[in-house]
């Protein structure tokens, strides 16, 4: 008796390492925006989705085309989209971070309802001294205690991927403009403030030649750099980031979220 259960055990052992060693789990990506109505469309496009919560934060696990993703709300500004970066990344592992989102427009030829991706990031409201007493916008690596680069580069396949996916993505018109909604591949940048002033955006333009301003972006970059995940961020303009900026994204921010969120959903689709 006890020969056969040894046997049936062994035989068990077996099958079991066989199946690990050819079931390869799908690699996951995390899908993130700063709140309720830029993660919204996503979320309730998940097939057989699942709610975690960790550390108080719901994250929601499931199948978009086809694609293993996790899907969570990081609260708006810098430290809460960092925080809730740093635990999906600890906990779920992702291959790769994209954020969605709104976002005001710098670049004066675009218009709300544009959308950005981000082909570098920055914080615009970061400034420290050197050890060479010279002044820079470089945040340094816990980690490395290097510099970080001023700009923290997208990654670059997930690039390419955005690029094909604008193909496949009919974006909604915001009302007032004069044209169809439009995408470029340009400068986000980041800071702790709701920008509504035209001397600051020409401020954002001249310094850093940013095509969008926001709270969140260079955060996550930041963390998934030093991570050494690849990121990318996709910003659709609810408004131009001038005096009119409050009442532009009260009226536009559900169409602008809307139209990052298809962005995001067609990159997962082509994701390899």
């Amino acid at each position: 008796m006890l020969k056969r259960l040894l046997i049936s055990f062994v035989l068990f052992l077996s099958t079991v390492s066989a199946y690990a060693q050819h079931y390869k789990p799908q690699p996951i990506t995390a899908l993130l925006g700063a709140f309720d109505e830029e993660v919204k469309l996503v979320q309730q496009s998940l097939k057989n989705p699942k709610t975690h919560t960790l550390n108080g934060i719901r994250f929601m696990t499931g199948q978009i085309n086809g694609h293993e993703v996790v899907v969570a709300e990081t609260g708006i500004g810098k430290v809460n989209a960092a925080m809730t970066t740093a635990f999906v990344l600890a906990h779920f592992k992702p291959q790769r971070v994209l954020f969605t989102g709104i976002a005001g427009g710098v670049n004066a030829d675009l218009q709300p309802g544009d959308i950005v991706i981000a082909r570098q990031t920055a914080h615009h409201d970061y400034r420290s001294i050197t050890f060479e007493q010279q002044p820079t916008n470089q945040t340094r690596n816990a980690i490395t205690k290097q510099m970080n680069p001023t700009y923290f580069p997208a990654d670059s396949a997930m690039m390419l991927t955005a690029q094909e996916a604008i193909k496949t993505v009919s974006f909604e018109r915001i009302p007032v403009t004069s044209r169809p909604p439009t995408v470029v591949v340009g400068t986000v940048v980041t800071g702790d403030q709701f920008i509504s002033s035209e001397e600051k955006v020409a401020s954002l333009w001249s310094e850093f030649r940013a095509d969008a301003t926001e709270m969140e972006g260079a955060a996550v970059a930041q963390v998934c750099y030093q991570q050494q995940v690849p990121c990318l961020v996709i910003r659709s303009l609810s408004d131009k980031a001038n005096s009119n900026a409050r009442q532009d994204m009260l009226t536009f921010f559900r169409i602008a979220a809307r139209n990052s969120a298809n962005l995001v959903m067609a990159i997962v689709g082509r994701l390899k």
